[in-house]
């Protein structure tokens, strides 16, 4: 290691930054982030460091930079554009073996600024040692994703519990042997998903009870995989998935999204496609339960988001009445992820003013809507699951008042590298469909706003599309 990794307590201390500019700036803030009172010596300030003078936050000392100046701070950062005074500064501070940084020359440093995700009071920093500031900028932008936020909220309330816990058990073994089983338990998943005081309440009646019964209670996580492409999980999916241990899986979830859960865990595949279920809903909801009875950690892994025509509802009903914890994440529905990605805005204000989501059949498969209130002006038709009834749902569209040169699209697997969208009017679409051999997972977009994606396509799928005028 060329530095030691070390986090220092500046709370009240007097630090100096030579330089005025926006880098000093910078500086400044992670300073004054940490508590440190801050003293400025530059002939000139920017106005972010003005701004501050006026409020009072910094001192600043007009004029040039002398070795004197360093005496009685912390901790000198020299941040000019000026390579003989920050050398100055560095060799005046490290005479005085006073901790110096000197931006962007690393040789200059006994100490450098690390990246990093502050999860307050929960801090990492990640340093490349000043060979590649932007790498460590990316390495930290992923560990930014891997963070929640709540990790600072968790460790306050851990806190609050260690003089509990220290006298509760005597040896250090035993306390972290306790801390563990807190950890891998659900007080964590519950303080992330704002359940604070169950989480302080769990902890009370573990220490209480010397025991970890209440810990080994199961939970399920019903979360959404959105359309397809993993790139749009949100980081919330990403971390319960990390942690399950059983996951339930349907056929609308790609092989990509499912090598992002956890790989020791068991994979229950429950997919239906019509007239075909290797697992009906009742079964689901059964087995949702009997595994979080058992004490595991639950994924079940849906296709778009659990609450739009996912059978969210009734699968979280089931865990309620047996008072099974549960979280639900939701996903990028296929009506905003596919139309996006076939560069189809489903609102506009020169066409359309409201959108409205239907489901292309029902419990008897039978396509039965409300057509009069479909066809209206101003208005975008997205119909998820259409592609069976596509003749009925063109026909009484027509029937009911649309045009039969309306526009429509039928997005094929969408936000995939497999992605097809075909363009045609309502008159043409079924005979289109038929000729290109078309399959499910499909959406359909019926309206004005399908005639922007001549100038907004942006996505380069590897499948040919096809469009008729």
């Amino acid at each position: 290691m060329d530095f030691l990794p070390v986090f220092l307590q500046l709370r009240d201390r007097d630090c100096l930054v030579v330089g005025g500019g926006e880098i000093a700036a910078r500086k400044t803030g992670l300073i004054r982030g940490a508590g440190g009172r801050v003293t400025v010596i530059a002939p000139e300030l920017c106005p972010e460091l003005a701004a501050c003078k006026l409020r009072g936050e910094i001192a600043h000392r007009a004029g040039a930079f002398q070795a004197p100046d360093v005496e009685a701070f912390a901790i000198v950062v020299a941040a000019t554009d000026d390579t003989q005074v920050n050398t100055a500064v560095s060799a005046a501070a490290r005479a005085r073996n006073i901790p110096v940084n000197v931006v962007d020359a690393p040789e200059l440093c006994s100490f450098i600024f690390p990246s990093i995700v502050d999860r307050s009071p929960v801090l990492v920093a990640v340093s490349s040692g000043g060979a590649s500031p932007v790498l460590a900028r990316q390495l930290r932008a992923r560990l930014e994703t891997m963070i929640p936020a709540g990790y600072g909220r968790l460790a306050e309330m851990l806190g609050r519990f260690r003089g509990s816990v220290r006298q509760r058990f005597g040896s250090t073994i035993e306390r972290r042997r306790f801390w563990e089983h807190i950890l891998h338990g659900p007080v964590s998943e519950l303080v992330f998903s704002g359940r604070e005081q169950e989480a302080e309440d769990l902890i009370a009646r573990q220490l209480a009870a010397n025991g970890t019964h209440d810990l080994k209670r199961g939970e399920v996580y019903l979360i959404g995989a959105g359309p397809g492409d993993p790139d749009l999980l949100t980081f919330r999916a990403l971390r319960l998935m990390q942690q399950a241990d059983v996951v339930l899986y349907d056929r609308l979830v790609s092989p990509q999204i499912l090598d992002l859960v956890r790989r020791e865990a068991e994979r229950i595949y429950v997919g239906k496609r019509r007239d075909y279920h290797v697992f009906r809903q009742e079964e689901i909801n059964r087995v949702l339960v009997e595994l979080a009875l058992q004490g595991k950690r639950v994924v079940r892994l849906k296709g778009g988001d659990p609450f739009i025509f996912g059978r969210g509802g009734e699968e979280i009903a089931s865990l309620a009445k047996e008072g099974i914890r549960f979280q639900i994440v939701p996903g990028i529905t296929a009506a905003n992820g596919c139309a996006a990605y076939a560069g189809i805005p489903l609102t506009h204000r020169d066409y359309a003013q409201s959108v409205v989501f239907v489901t292309g059949h029902s419990r008897d498969h039978s396509v039965a809507l409300d057509w009069d209130g479909l066809v209206q002006p101003q208005q975008t038709l997205v119909i998820y699951m259409g592609l069976t009834g596509i003749d009925t749902i063109c026909r009484e569209l027509i029937a009911h008042g649309m045009s039969p040169t309306f526009p429509v699209a039928l997005i094929e697997q969408g936000t995939t590298r497999n992605q097809r969208v075909i363009t045609a009017t309502l008159e043409r679409l079924p005979s289109l469909v038929a000729m290109n051999d078309v399959h499910a997972p499909t959406l359909l977009i019926v309206g004005e706003v399908v005639r922007l994606r001549e100038t907004l396509a942006w996505f380069s799928p590897d499948r040919e599309e096809f469009s008729t005028k």
